[in-house]
């Protein structure tokens, strides 16, 4: 394993990793050293906390020179609001002692304060696709000297639907220049991707995607619904030495609200939340508690925890079993980072069992299943995504809606009746024999016999 020593780092970059405390490389970073330098297109694939932000930054910054012009020279792409502010820490943190201009751009802030920002001059732009485009539209931003170019987490922006500002931003960029992209997993759309931008690019992959981290300890318990789980969870939390780092997923906003009302009499301050229904000052303050470790227990859904740099978390607890076996990597992935053990804990109802199976079929091993604690109160509350949906609450005669079936009864007879036009036009009938037209006077005189 290499040493970051051996890279003979120019001498203010060398400073401020020698601050930060780091020796050994770690895989990602040593692979993706020498591919980022060379100056050829990169695709890097490698698991969640490995490293990659100072795989890809080392040999840009090692490579950037001064300049006095204002506009940026790199772009650093990232899904959402919090990894720009992490990512722009990072790199201030490692350039600490080079003269270089970084700015974060980001949307639920001001853009006419992002304007001005641009407009005094940076060398780096790290930015969220959607924000970077309305500025690109607006001609505030100008990317015809940007010739490094650094997409992480791709697969999570292709999935919040970042692929038409993608494409434009890609469309504004100078035709000669150097793509870096990174990612967790490679789907067809990934690979659609590459094909219309990059040119032959040189592939690095350090875990597959189902790899488990073998410093990661993996339980799960079987558990009746959600608010059982609640309890459960609240059951486990209350051994605060064993749980003192918790990154508790679920599956969506509602969830995660849902889950924080039930906690917040018992844990009151140490639960911090985080979701896109949040604003960005309550978000970011949610991470820097949890962080900081002021707050012991972060509720977070997966995008908003995905990429973030969350130090020594000592458990995962996913309160669902997600869809997407790829998923759970990921999530998993935010305990056991720099080489520290971690823990990670399911909690699975009998109709996500299919879900873990999948799980455990991709990464080709069983998840260790742990007895339901007795002294762990059975809830019969159900929220309403686990009940029956009823269609007249008060009818005594109600159908439950999954029980009914295409057609679930008879027409009622007004509904079988045949449409004759109408009582005035049926009485017309009657007595003129023929139905009276509108517009000749003369037609039942001419037709009487």
């Amino acid at each position: 394993m290499k040493t970051f020593e051996e890279l003979q780092l120019q001498t203010p970059l060398k400073n401020g990793i020698d601050d930060l405390g780091f020796q050994a490389m770690t895989p990602i970073q040593e692979k993706a050293f020498p591919a980022v330098l060379s100056g050829r297109d990169m695709i890097g694939i490698a698991q969640t906390g490995t490293g990659k932000t100072l795989g890809y930054m080392l040999p840009l910054l090692h490579e950037l020179k001064y300049s006095e012009s204002l506009d940026p020279r790199i772009l650093v792409l990232v899904p959402t609001r919090e990894l720009v502010v992490q990512v722009v820490e990072q790199i201030d943190d490692y350039a600490k002692y080079m003269n270089v201009r970084v700015l974060g751009i980001y949307g639920g802030v001001n853009i006419n304060t992002q304007k001005k920002a641009l407009g005094e001059g940076c060398d780096i732009v790290v930015a969220t696709p959607g924000r970077l485009y309305d500025l690109i539209v607006a001609q505030s931003v100008k990317l015809k000297f940007c010739k490094k170019i650094v997409i992480d987490e791709v697969d999570v922006m292709l999935d919040l639907g970042f692929r038409f500002q993608l494409n434009n931003i890609f469309d504004h960029l100078p035709s000669k220049r150097q793509n870096v992209m990174f990612s967790a997993t490679m789907t067809d759309d990934i690979e659609e991707f590459i094909v219309a931008y990059f040119f032959n690019p040189l592939k690095v992959s350090i875990a597959v995607s189902g790899t488990p981290l073998e410093n990661i300890q993996q339980t799960s318990y079987p558990v009746e619904n959600f608010y059982t789980k609640a309890n459960l969870l609240m059951h486990l939390l209350s051994d605060k030495e064993e749980f003192s780092k918790v990154l508790v997923f679920v599956p969506n906003k509602k969830s995660a609200d849902r889950l924080q009302e039930v906690m917040s009499p018992h844990y009151g301050k140490e639960i911090a939340v985080i979701h896109s229904n949040k604003t960005q000052n309550y978000r970011l303050r949610s991470i820097e508690l949890f962080d900081s470790g002021q707050s012991r227990i972060l509720i977070a859904t997966d995008v908003m925890a995905r990429g973030l740099d969350l130090s020594k978390v000592s458990h995962v607890i996913n309160m669902d079993v997600p869809r997407f076996a790829e998923n759970y990597m990921h999530r998993i992935g935010r305990t056991g980072r720099a080489e520290q053990k971690g823990k990670s804990i399911l909690f699975f109802t009998e109709q996500e069992q299919d879900f873990k199976n999948n799980i455990e079929e991709l990464m080709d091993r069983k998840i260790d299943l742990m007895e339901f604690p007795e002294e762990v109160d059975i809830s019969t509350q159900k929220t309403p995504e686990e009940s029956p949906i009823k269609r007249e609450t008060h009818n005594p005669h109600a159908v439950i809606e999954d029980e009914r079936g295409d057609s679930f009864h008879d027409k009622k007879d007004k509904n079988k009746k045949e449409n004759q036009g109408g009582s005035y036009r049926r009485e017309i009938a009657k007595k003129y024999k023929k139905p009276k037209t509108r517009g000749d006077k003369n037609y039942n005189k001419r037709n009487k016999k």
